[in-house]
Formats: C-alpha cells, sequence, structure tokens
C-alpha cells in the first residue's frame, strides 16, 4: 500500500503547478523565475517542485539528472501547466470545494483508506497535505481543458475500429479453447450420388434431434463413425489452430451449445456441437424496456402538482380507466411522448439514478408511484426484462478508447506545442 501511495505522490508531485502561489502567504516569494503571458511562475514554485521531487526520488530510489536539467524540466512544465490553467480561466472552468473533496475522496477509497488516512499519509510522504490538494485541483482543470481543446481535434474512423477489433479477436482467439463434440455420418466406400443424398438427409436428421434436445453422447456412441464414437464424440479442449481448418471456421464466434453442420468432407458428413469454451470474455447486461410519462416542474407547475397529476393518472391506468400510451401523449413532456412514452430496451444504468432505482424495484407490467429525478417528476412502467451479450460493444468501444489515447498523446503535445507558440514565455536567470 505505501509503494502504491509513494508512486502516486510522486507522479502528483510533478503535477503541480501554481498551487505553491496559491498558498503564497505560507511561504517566501524569492523572484520570479518565468513570465508566462500576465501570469508567472514563482522561484518558490520550481524550488518546492524540486525538492518534492527528489524527496521522492530517494524515497523510491530513483535516480535524477543533474540539478541543472531537472531545473529545466521542472520550469517546462510548470510553464505548461500555467499555460493550461489560463485556458480554463478563459473558459471559466472551476473545481469547487466539494468537487474537489469528492475527487480525493475517491482517490482514498482506492487505496482502501478514508479521507483522513489518506491526509495523513500525504504528510508522511513529506507533503503539505493543502499544496497537494491544490495541485489535485489544477490537475482536474488540466485534465478537462486537455480533453476540450485536444479532444475535439481527434477523429476515430469506423475503419480504424473495425481493424482494430479484427486484430483483437485474431489475438483473443489464440487464447480461447473450444471443447467440440463430433458425429461423423460417413460414407461406406465410394459413394455415389444416391448415398450422398441418403447420408446428408440422415445428417440433417440428426441435427433435428439434437436442437430438439436429444443426448449428443449417446447419438454419437450409436452413430457415429469417426475414432471419438466410444468417447461419445468429444474431441476434448482444442485451439481455434489445432482443429481442422472446417471445424475452426465453422465455430469462430459461436456460442456454447451451437450445433453447427453437416459439413461435407471426404469421408462424409460431419455434425459438430460446442459442449464448452474457456478463455472467452463475455460482458452481459441486463437491460430493461419501460414507459414513462415526466411532467417537467416550472413557475406554474409546482412539485406537489406536479406529483398530484402523475398521482390522478395513476389512478386511473390501475383501475383500467385509461390507456398509458395515451395518457403519455397527452401529458408526457419530452421526445418520447410521442411515442405513448415508450423507451425500449436500454441499460438501466445509463437512466437518472432515481429512475433507475424505480425501474429495479418493479416487476414486469407494474406500475411506479410518481417519483422525481432531475428531469422532472415521473410515473413508469417496466414491460420486460432481458439478458444481452455486451461482448462485442464492450470490444467496439474498447477499441475506440485504444485508438483515440494512442492519438490523444501525439496531438496533445501538437496543441501544447502551439499554446507556447501563441504565449509570450520570458524565463529568468535565477535559482542557481
Amino acid at each position: 500500500m505505501k509503494n502504491t501511495l509513494s508512486a502516486l505522490t510522486f507522479i502528483t508531485t510533478c503535477l503541480l503547478s501554481s498551487a505553491f502561489h496559491i498558498n503564497a502567504k505560507e511561504v517566501e516569494l524569492d523572484r520570479v523565475a518565468a513570465v508566462v503571458n500576465k501570469g508567472v511562475v514563482l522561484e518558490s514554485d520550481v524550488k518546492n517542485l524540486i525538492e518534492n521531487i527528489k524527496t521522492q526520488s530517494a524515497k523510491n530510489s530513483q535516480s535524477l539528472p543533474s540539478d541543472k536539467a531537472l531545473r529545466t524540466q521542472v520550469i517546462d512544465k510548470l510553464i505548461n501547466t500555467e499555460l493550461i490553467l489560463q485556458v480554463g480561466e478563459r473558459m471559466g472552468l472551476q473545481i469547487s470545494d466539494a468537487q474537489l473533496d469528492e475527487t480525493l475522496t475517491n482517490m482514498a477509497k482506492e487505496n482502501n483508506l478514508t479521507l483522513s488516512e489518506f491526509r495523513q499519509t500525504i504528510i508522511e510522504s513529506s507533503l503539505d497535505y493543502e499544496v497537494y490538494r491544490e495541485s489535485i485541483r489544477n490537475e482536474i482543470i488540466t485534465g478537462e481543458v486537455k480533453r476540450a481543446g485536444v479532444g475535439r481535434r481527434i477523429y476515430v474512423a469506423p475503419q480504424e475500429i473495425n481493424n482494430l477489433m479484427a486484430l483483437m479477436k485474431e489475438q483473443t482467439n489464440n487464447n480461447i479453447e473450444y471443447r467440440l463434440g463430433h458425429i461423423l455420418i460417413a460414407f461406406q466406400g465410394e459413394p455415389d450420388q444416391a448415398q450422398i443424398i441418403s447420408e446428408k438427409k440422415r445428417a440433417e436428421k440428426v441435427i433435428e434431434l439434437l436442437n430438439s434436445g436429444s443426448d449428443f453422447t449417446k447419438i454419437a456412441i450409436a452413430s457415429s463413425g469417426d475414432s471419438t464414437a466410444l468417447d461419445g464424440g468429444d474431441m476434448g479442449w482444442k485451439g481455434i489452430n489445432e482443429m481442422p481448418t472446417l471445424f475452426s471456421e465453422l465455430v469462430a464466434g459461436k456460442e456454447k451449445g451451437a450445433v453447427l453442420g453437416p459439413i461435407r468432407t471426404g469421408l462424409g458428413f460431419s455434425i459438430v456441437k460446442i459442449l464448452d469454451i474457456r478463455g472467452r470474455e463475455i460482458i452481459e447486461v441486463e437491460e430493461v424496456k419501460a414507459r414513462h410519462i415526466l411532467i417537467e416542474p416550472s413557475v406554474i407547475m409546482s412539485d406537489t402538482k406536479a406529483e398530484a397529476i402523475l398521482q390522478g393518472l395513476l389512478d386511473k391506468l390501475k383501475a383500467g380507466e385509461a390507456d398509458f400510451a395515451e395518457l403519455a401523449k397527452k401529458y408526457s413532456e419530452g421526445p418520447t411522448s410521442v411515442r405513448g412514452g415508450d423507451l425500449g430496451w436500454a441499460d438501466p444504468a445509463k437512466y437518472d439514478p432515481a429512475f433507475s432505482a424505480a425501474l429495479a424495484s418493479l416487476k414486469i407490467d407494474e406500475y411506479s408511484k410518481p417519483f422525481r429525478s432531475s428531469f422532472g417528476w415521473h410515473i413508469a412502467q417496466l414491460t420486460g426484462r432481458r439478458t444481452q451479450d455486451a461482448t462485442e460493444d464492450m470490444n467496439t468501444r474498447k477499441a475506440h478508447n485504444i485508438i483515440y489515447n494512442r492519438k490523444f498523446g501525439m496531438e496533445s503535445a501538437r496543441w501544447m506545442k502551439e499554446k507556447r507558440d501563441e504565449a509570450y514565455i520570458e524565463i529568468l536567470d535565477g535559482g542557481n
């Protein structure tokens, strides 16, 4: 744990910037080390950051360049941070104390600490906690400014995603193993056309039996002409590159339990069943289908009145005196009203927390009581639940993020260079 926190605090010290002169009353201001547009980097900022880097490097047994080289790097870092903070100020970007405390609390939780324990760990790492706290504020602002300034310059083409996903799939397939069952409806000698037709019909009948729930092992023992017949057709575990090419092409991407074939070979017609799969990452999400009626409070529509209207509509629905879709078209606000309030299938995590919580408590076709979300007052009806394989969506997002982050690093450097080229920067002699 201490090693993790030491690494964390070392990285964070490298991001410290104007936080040092935010607490100007606590330190002696020596001189201006650099002028950055209308802002400055103070000599005290530079010395404090160098001192913190040296302290953390000593604790982590890390070597450092010469003092002159380190000072150059520190000033360069502080100039960049000052420029980014100036952009953030022009954007009106502010991080409140509440937002900052939430971030610090999350950082503490990631290290299984309370905020108080986390604070004490920072102090024990020879860092001023208030300075550290302000450095985190600046780090958040820096991240937001970069996302806004750099993110809009990045385009990830669909073909780039498809190409990377194909590569990822190929690499993943190398780690996936399939346990296959095989039934061979074998030819007798050199088959004529009549025998080929007859054996194909027999194979199709076997597939029909398997799809209707018949026991694979029993049929394999009784009908298969393959050497694995007495083993119930079990071919054991095989990677995609270890099985016959015809089989590998057939099973790739298929699900456990799939019955595949018949496949014509020189020996007859093969039927393959995927008995099990291991090594494949499957992401499943539960989706809900729901509809709602939304009333948004306003100057003339109080919360109390909105809740009362929805309660009246709910009473009519429960009494069978009204149709939900018609009421939604008449009373509901927002884009779903024209669809009778239908929200379609969705991952409930994407909804407002209050709306998601309301749906979680409902049975199929049950109505909620009127409840408040950040959008207004609702009544909702849950109309369905289903489990969906979200692996493809997850892999698409993963591929997009890999490409985006790859481009972000390069574009971020270009963006920073542009900001420096546009700025007035003067590094003053001092600190030696």
